[in-house]
């Protein structure tokens, strides 16, 4: 038996191709835009946030948050600290062992230059237990 080929009239072509398209941008529009960093928190609310995105598992917000706290207010050794901490440790978290590391060494440096007795003491400490396990 021979079989002919479907032959599909132009007009439900030009349908199926307006549906696909249709449903494109519809799924298109249902991605959430970056979350915006509200310019008014505090250093204490902007560690908050970044512990509950953290919490969720959101990184990428998570380490927004966190740079965030460093722009802000990364003139307090303590804010630095926890800051560059932080981002160090859910770069750990995600496997980027090589990054991490960096970034531990870079933190550990601030400790050693001038000033680096102003850096909160917690964070050397960790950052120096996390190293021994990269090494």
């Amino acid at each position: 038996m021979t079989e002919f080929p479907l032959k599909v009239p132009a007009i439900i072509k030009g349908a199926i191709f307006a549906s696909t398209l249709a449903l494109v941008v519809a799924l298109g529009a249902c991605k959430t835009a970056p979350v915006a960093i509200p310019q008014d928190l505090d250093a204490p609310s902007l560690v908050l946030k970044a512990q509950e995105a953290s919490d969720a598992s959101d990184y990428d917000l998570s380490l927004r948050y966190y740079q965030a706290l460093i722009d802000r207010f990364g003139d307090d050794p303590a804010n630095l600290a926890a800051g560059d901490y932080e981002i160090a440790f859910i770069t750990y978290k995600q496997g980027h062992e090589a990054k991490a590391k960096e970034l531990f060494t870079k933190l550990l440096a601030l400790y050693d230059g001038t000033g680096g007795d102003a850096f909160p003491e917690r964070y050397k400490v960790l950052a120096q237990k996390i190293l021994a396990e990269i090494h």
